[in-house]
């Protein structure tokens, strides 16, 4: 395990130094930051000036080495527009993320898999097709138009929750809906094929046959074997709604990282951009070893061995 442990680790920082490369790439590609810091009427030795300042005149493999050399030790320079570190930013910004997502994917897994197991065990059911419907109107609709939907509807028509910012727990509820809609379709279906699957195996038709109580053979027997794959889509919901998080960020106007970089992304903000990028990424890879860490205790005939060459 603790050989496994170390090689993820490896590949993370590979797959880490991979994004940043690309991130950097795409970022000198929109265009130069200074023409946006500058008044219009700046001078073109102005712009030569504070190029130079901020270090963009250099060759591109020399900005993107000193940029690394920083990284390693936490720092992403000063935003360009903030003019404070870039760090200190993301970490102001970022538990409103984190509220957001847990939120939105906290909803969808108390929706989701419930709604997945009775669809299952009531398979061809009334409740069944009502699940596939929900499913397929979930997966259907983007997240800005459910998002500017809810606020007609529930702030703007009702005057139920606030349509914007972050001021007590009412006003959670829309984003985090409208965040959670998308994954909570696809957990929901990932739950309902999951234990279709488990409640055909053999050892559960024997456990009825034993007269087992169908309670006990359906959470305890066949949702743990079941949870497998679903652990698996949820990890993946959790860094799809990192991302996904800046749609619903900007529409209800909360205070998280998804609003930052945009905001970085409009005004060529390097630093911050990378900085968020890098700090998103992170938090992915984390959550993706936690799930492989997961497994074996769902399944303990899972073993973490090198393979045989």
């Amino acid at each position: 395990m603790v050989g496994y442990v170390g090689r993820r680790l490896l590949q993370s920082l590979g797959v880490l130094l991979g994004v940043s490369v690309i991130v950097f790439g795409l970022l000198h590609l929109t265009g130069d930051p200074t023409r946006l810091l500058l008044p219009l009427e700046a001078r073109e030795e102005d712009v030569r000036q504070l190029r130079a300042l901020l270090g963009l005149d250099d060759p591109l493999w020399v900005q993107y080495g000193r940029f690394l050399a920083r990284a390693v030790r936490g720092d992403f320079g000063l935003s360009f527009k903030h003019q404070v570190p870039a760090l200190a930013l993301i970490f102001q910004t970022l538990p409103a993320t984190l509220q957001l997502t847990a939120a939105g994917l906290g909803l969808a897994l108390v929706v989701a898999v419930p709604a997945g197991i009775l669809s299952a065990l009531k398979r061809n059911s009334l409740l069944d097709a009502l699940c596939s419907v929900g499913v397929l109107l979930g997966q259907a609709m983007p997240v800005y138009w459910l998002g500017l939907l809810l606020i007609m509807v529930f702030a703007v028509g009702l005057g139920w929750f606030p349509a914007a910012g972050r001021d007590g727990w009412t006003s959670i509820v829309l984003p985090a809906t409208a965040l959670g809609a998308f994954s909570m379709a696809r957990i929901a279906r990932m739950a309902r094929s999951g234990m279709l699957e488990v409640l055909a195996q053999d050892y559960v038709r024997t456990a009825r046959a034993a007269g087992i109580r169908t309670f006990v053979v359906t959470y305890k027997y066949a949702l743990k074997n079941a949870a497998i794959p679903l652990v698996t889509i949820i990890g993946l919901e959790f860094g799809i709604l990192l991302g996904g998080a800046v749609i619903t960020e900007t529409i209800f106007a909360w205070p998280g990282v998804g609003r930052l970089a945009v905001d970085a992304i409009f005004s060529r903000d390097y630093p911050l951009v990378q900085a968020i990028v890098a700090v998103l990424a992170t938090l992915f890879v984390v959550i993706n070893l936690v799930i492989d860490l997961v497994y074996t205790y769902l399944d303990p005939r899972i073993v973490y061995v090198r393979s045989a060459r």
